[in-house]
This record gives structure tokens, C-alpha cells and sequence, in this order.
């Protein structure tokens, strides 16, 4: 399998330079990146960027630049479509069997989690991604309240059916640790029917059932992701 990682990480933010800020004395993205450069698996590596101080530090730990248009970088441009800009770039290189994405802001993911996923993915042909995913009972969508013109509130889900106030009585429901994606190269990335709102997964996505993770938004996220890199002994970049 030809098993590339695309890190995707914006300059503007409400953190400015929150991808780059040091996390026990190394830039945020390189703990992300050390854990794609220890897998078993993942052996080119690509950063797409509208920022050129990301795309340097990216460099330093050995992914080649992909420089993302204006157009991609705002505030509202989609994720999607940013790796939908990348694929033919990196597939000049050679074919992308397996893309692991990544998100520059995320810094607490193990090298095991990423190599667990590209194993599902590749025991299991009918899939399109395998996402890392965790539980959030008390935010279950079907709990979920609407908010009217005139301000009062109503079912966002409306039921047909009786809706337990206890958590353990809802259906299952996940949602995505959003540290990174692993995707079925372009059958995924392009199809047309793929989930929104990141069609670039395609149609077919299995959870890879995690605690969650820890995306960095302000300084506290910092320090929070220092702790949870100790706590689980995680060793320092080697590039």
C-alpha cells in the first residue's frame, strides 16, 4: 500500500500562530507530525499551508510543502476541499493509496492510533475512511434543542417516539476526534456522494472509538496538551 500523510493546518486563527506555538519546547505540529513519521505504515509526507512559517516547521520535520490558495484558507473554506487541492499534487509523486490526514493543532495522538486505522482500512475493502471517534452522551443530538424566531426552544431531532432524558437509554451516537483521517485515496477524496459535511470520506466511515483528543484553540489548550503528552509517556520529535 502507498500510505501518505497530508498534515492541514491555516495561518489565520483566533490563537495567532497556535500550530507553531511551542508545546514543552517543540512547535505544536511536531508532536502531530513525529506521530505519522514512527508509523508502520505512512512514507511520504505533505503539509498544506497558506502560511509560510507553517509550511518551514513543517519542512524541518520532513513534509514538502504544498501551498494552499487564498481561496482555501479563509475562515470559511472547507477542510474538504483543501485536501481535495492537495490529492493531485501529491499523487505526482505517485499513487496515495491511503491518506492519513492531519490537523496541525492536535498534538495528542499516538503513532498506534494512526497504524490501528490504516489496519481497519485495510482489512475491511468496502470502507471509505476510518475516523477516530468518542461518545458524548450528554450531547446526544436527539437532547438537542432548536431555537425558534420568537426564542423559545424546540426538539432539534424532532421524535417520533418517546426520547429518554437518560443517556444510556439513547442510541449510540459519535462524533470525530477531528486529529486525523484515514482515507481510501481518491475513491474517497473525490467521491460525490461523500458525508457532509467532509464528503472528502466518502460514503463508507468506521469509528476508530477513542476518549477523544485534545484540538488546540487557546493557551490553556497548550498546557493541556503537555499534560496529556507526559501522562502517556509520549517521546519527543527526533527530526
Amino acid at each position: 500500500m502507498n500510505v501518505a500523510a497530508l498534515m492541514i493546518g491555516r495561518g489565520g486563527s483566533s490563537l495567532p500562530d497556535k500550530n507553531i506555538l511551542p508545546v514543552l519546547g517543540v512547535p505544536l505540529l511536531k508532536w502531530t507530525a513525529s506521530a505519522a513519521r514512527r508509523s508502520r505504515y505512512v512514507s511520504r509526507f505533505y503539509v498544506s499551508s497558506d502560511c509560510p512559517r507553517i509550511l518551514d516547521v513543517a519542512g524541518e520535520a520532513g513534509y514538502a510543502p504544498i501551498v494552499r490558495p487564498p481561496e482555501l484558507a479563509s475562515d470559511t473554506a472547507q477542510s474538504s476541499d483543501a485536501v481535495r487541492h492537495a490529492m493531485p499534487i501529491m499523487e505526482a509523486d505517485g499513487p496515495v493509496d491511503i491518506l492519513v490526514v492531519q490537523h496541525a493543532n492536535v498534538g495528542t495522538i499516538h503513532q498506534d492510533q494512526i497504524d490501528a486505522c490504516i489496519d481497519i482500512l485495510i482489512a475491511r475493502s468496502d470502507l471509505s475512511a476510518v475516523i477516530p471517534s468518542h461518545e458524548m452522551a450528554e450531547y446526544h443530538p436527539m437532547r438537542g434543542k432548536a431555537v425558534n424566531a420568537d426564542g423559545t426552544l424546540a426538539p432539534f431531532i424532532p421524535a417520533a417516539t418517546f426520547v429518554s432524558a437518560n443517556r444510556q437509554d439513547l442510541p449510540k451516537c459519535l462524533f470525530f476526534d477531528h486529529s486525523f483521517w484515514v482515507l481510501r485515496g481518491r475513491s474517497a477524496v473525490f467521491d460525490p456522494e461523500g458525508q457532509a459535511p467532509w464528503p472528502c470520506m466518502g460514503r463508507r466511515i468506521a469509528p476508530y472509538e477513542t476518549s477523544g483528543c485534545l484540538d488546540v484553540h487557546t493557551l490553556d489548550d497548550l498546557e493541556k496538551t503537555a499534560v496529556w503528552l507526559r501522562a502517556h509517556d509520549i517521546a519527543p520529535p527526533d527530526f
